[in-house]
């Protein structure tokens, strides 16, 4: 009786846990990329290695992050929703437990929770949590690490290009580094030799790998931007169509849900000057360059993997920080030469519409061209599926429960001496093999800008003192048609889940409001 008790617990653990006990891990973020952008979800850009990771694994269709780059990025590396780790919006201390710009003591990382199980623990890359407030990869658990502390910036001759060995300055010129680096490539050189140290130490090794690609400002080589010259001519509204009709013949999206509509701000591409035209070919071609260049280091690092013979036994997932940019407004912004470190080119609205096809709004709102991010999974000794879609939602505070999972760790009450909030998330495991994810309901603030989904229902809003919307994404995930008017009952329930959530998640009270005034006033 022992014996079969023992073999269902085994098999109920599922196939990706059985083989090897210890995969080596690697997450990849990306920052600012659309849900569009990737060949392997519409997208037009030449991008062959995460297309081949996707062949060979999972692409999730409905995934996602934050709106915005700190707080996914807290999210991602604690389990929890942002405001609970402190980082409500971006790194300033706001006076606000959920504001404070920094992962407070209240949350672990992934690194903290992975390191005690025997992995070796590795970062690098974008940051971004806390590190002006002494919050470093190493003070929370990575035992290696190159980084930034923010970001802004690709070549070695930036001004912003400032550097972190172990949390220690590094000279940008450092004998250390490459010569002459672009921070793309950098950041995958660097994460390949904290692997090969793991190899040595003979630990399985858990690398957290945050590309400050597709960010703006965005500067390439001259050659790589050459690519793509030309390209862009055919304007947005085409680009936008023709990465539609792709994602539904690829099955990513429901051929009954109708694109969003071009924002009025945009203007329609024929009516676009022929010299601004030119403009924004330029301004795209260079944006595509960054993500192809992001690629191909990506395709270094896979590369790098199976040299050493471990890909195999690897859990890569890939993901973005927050919806395509349209910062800068609808002319974008092209200052100075792409190809300089000292150029200011963003990609603006006009072409965020594209890469957040077919999406509604962009980078900071709630709505699904926010918070829409590709997941690529890819475990070929874990994920039995090869090139398959799942559909099941998912969400960045997903990781951690998942990386406890598959790594047999151990996720603590209390850390250093400190009771730490449990996990938000839950294991995508399951999903790996096509199986529901239970949970009670997604949850979004930043800026005001707000959202929870249940089930397929969405109750989204645009800023604190908006209307509240909802739809039902099983038939309208571009947000066409909103049913508040003839659901208000359904509308009460459901804003009445987020007032609730955004009580016992730190949301409220927030920075400007009446109840954060009252607040500060009995702290004093």
């Amino acid at each position: 009786m022992k014996t079969c008790r023992l073999l269902l617990a085994l098999l109920s653990l599922g196939a990706t846990t059985l083989g090897a006990t210890k995969p080596n891990i690697v997450v990849i973020l990306v920052d600012d990329m659309g849900f569009s952008d990737l060949g392997c979800y519409g997208g037009e850009i030449p991008t062959p290695h995460l297309d081949a990771l996707a062949k060979g694994g999972l692409r999730f269709t409905q995934f996602y992050n934050t709106a915005r780059c700190c707080p996914t990025r807290a999210s991602l590396l604690t389990g929890l929703y942002p405001h609970q780790t402190g980082v409500g919006h971006m790194t300033e201390d706001r006076g606000l437990s959920g504001y404070a710009g920094r992962l407070s003591d209240r949350c672990v990382t992934t690194a903290e929770v992975l390191r005690p199980a025997g992995y070796f623990t590795a970062m690098a890359g974008k940051w971004h949590v806390g590190q002006n407030h002494g919050v470093t990869p190493k003070s929370r658990g990575f035992e290696r690490s190159l980084n930034a502390a923010a970001g802004g910036f690709y070549f070695s001759q930036s001004a912003r290009a400032d550097l972190f060995l172990d949390g220690e300055p590094l000279a940008k010129d450092d004998a250390r580094l490459p010569k002459d680096w672009y921070s793309t490539d950098l950041w995958t050189t660097y994460g390949l030799k904290f692997i090969d140290e793991a190899l040595a130490a003979k630990k399985p090794f858990y690398l957290h790998l945050c590309h400050n690609a597709p960010h703006f400002p965005l500067q390439a080589p001259k050659a790589e931007i050459e690519k793509f010259l030309g390209r862009y001519q055919l304007g947005w509204d085409e680009v936008r169509a023709r990465r539609h009709a792709r994602q539904v013949e690829m099955g990513l999206i429901d051929k009954d849900w109708a694109a969003s509509a071009r924002p009025d701000a945009i203007k329609a591409w024929k009516d676009v000057p022929a010299d601004e035209q030119r403009r924004f070919d330029h301004l795209m071609a260079t944006y595509a360059a960054v993500v192809h260049r992001m690629d191909r280091s990506v395709g270094d690092l896979v590369a790098g993997l199976r040299q050493r013979g471990v890909l195999d036994d690897t859990l890569i997932l890939f993901m973005s920080d927050n919806g395509g940019n349209a910062e800068a407004g609808a002319k974008g912004r092209t200052e100075g030469d792409p190809t300089s470190a000292q150029s200011q080119w963003f990609c603006g609205e006009s072409w965020a519409y594209a890469q957040n096809t077919p999406f509604r709004l962009y980078k900071h709102f709630n709505h699904e061209g926010g918070i829409s991010t590709p997941l690529i999974a890819h475990w070929p000794a874990g994920i039995a599926a090869r090139n398959e879609l799942r559909r099941q939602p998912g969400h960045v505070i997903d990781v951690m429960a998942t990386l406890v999972e598959v790594a047999g760790a151990a996720y603590p009450e209390e850390f250093k001496g400190q009771p730490v909030l449990p996990m938000e998330g839950r294991s995508l495991v399951p999903a790996f093999a096509d199986r529901e994810i239970a949970r009670e309901a997604l949850f979004w603030e930043h800026e005001g800008n707000a959202a929870v989904r249940q089930g397929d229902l969405k109750l989204v809003r645009r800023g604190r003192g908006g209307p509240w919307e909802l739809y039902d994404l099983s038939t309208d995930r571009t947000e066409r048609h909103d049913l508040a008017a003839d659901q208000p009952d359904k509308v009460k329930a459901l804003a009445g889940l987020w007032h609730a959530w955004a009580e016992r998640a730190q949301v409220s009270p927030a920075p400007g409001d009446g109840a954060a005034k009252k607040k500060k006033a009995k702290k004093k």
